[in-house]
């Protein structure tokens, strides 16, 4: 169990974004793809069902012994929070409302917070179109853990504990690697949350605000959905950045496994990235791919040549636009 990795830094490459080369490619010989870089206005509906899943459960659970609160904290309520996640993902794209009411969806992505507990949406969004626009970037993208993450988190016990902590490090990672100026919106973002949190506690006390943090953190932890933090950017083979999944939990996630299909057209909703894979099959089918993310998480901890130190990591050249 106590097993060091070989691995002692990032891989570092020197290419440019690979997605971009290939969406030139596909778009042309597949033009028609262009038709499904519109809003996905069900995403709408889907959010506001979510967000009164999440109050009809915050009512249920006031009165329960402490044991059942924890219990459907981790089997209900972190499903519903990391898929909200995803949804937030999915707003930050402008997939609710499209990008000719790109304010429209940042107002919805706060609303789609409240039921997560802790402020997120806007500052997501800034930092996901780093990612996008410069994956891997050197200080730019806070996808990529930090130095000491590789460093530490370098035996099999600790790689456990890592992916229990997985919140804690996306919530403190962009403050080490790439802070930013605070905003109007996540002045306000958190307001709201603030807000939303306090009403909750007034009403229905602190088992129903513990259920809202706890299925929070949990979800975003050691959860089978969480699997997708490592399956989409963890070098599991030598020179392959992006992965996709194709499993069923799809479902949950607004089809963030259909990853490479993500970063190479970040602008069609989730709804439409299977149809995507299905247009353009010969550039896909072909590529890594996995189908059990539960098997991703357990390969990542027993597997001892792979660490947080296994992505790709680049040395940005010229101008660097970021929100």
């Amino acid at each position: 169990m106590g097993n060091t990795v070989a691995r002692e830094d990032f891989e570092w490459v020197y290419t440019d974004q690979p997605h971009a080369d290939r969406r030139k490619e596909i778009l042309a010989k597949h033009p028609e793809i262009k038709a499904l870089m519109k809003p996905d206005y069900n995403l709408i509906w889907v959010v506001v069902l979510m967000v009164l899943a999440q109050l009809t459960a915050f009512y249920l659970v006031k009165d329960l012994d402490w044991k059942w609160v924890i219990f459907w904290a981790y089997v209900f309520g972190s499903c519903i929070s990391h898929s909200m996640t995803l949804a937030i993902h999915e707003i930050s794209h402008n997939s609710a409302f499209g990008n000719s009411k790109a304010m429209w969806n940042r107002w919805f992505g706060i609303f789609a917070n409240l039921p997560l507990g802790l402020p997120y949406s806007v500052s997501f969004k800034r930092y996901h179109m780093d990612h996008h626009r410069y994956l891997g970037g050197d200080g730019i993208d806070v996808d990529i853990p930090t130095n000491f993450e590789g460093w530490f988190f370098c035996t099999r016990f600790r790689k456990f504990i890592w992916i229990v902590l997985q919140p804690f490090f996306y919530a403190i990672r962009p403050l080490c690697i790439n802070p930013k100026p605070i905003t109007r919106l996540e002045i306000i973002n958190l307001l709201a949350q603030l807000s939303f949190d306090i009403v909750i506690y007034y009403l229905w006390g602190v088992k129903s605000t513990f259920y809202m943090l706890a299925g929070s953190v949990l979800g975003l932890g050691l959860h089978p959905i969480s699997g997708h933090f490592i399956a989409e950017h963890y070098m599991f083979l030598k020179g392959h950045e992006t992965y996709s999944y194709y499993g069923p939990l799809n479902l949950l996630t607004f089809n963030v496994g259909y990853h490479n299909e993500h970063h190479d057209f970040p602008n069609i909703p989730g709804k439409s990235l299977p149809l995507v894979k299905k247009i353009a099959a010969e550039y896909y089918d072909n590529l890594p791919q996995y189908n059990s993310w539960i098997k991703v998480l357990y390969d990542f901890v027993m597997d001892d040549t792979i660490s947080p130190y296994s992505r790709m990591k680049r040395q940005l050249k010229g101008e660097v636009k970021q929100d």
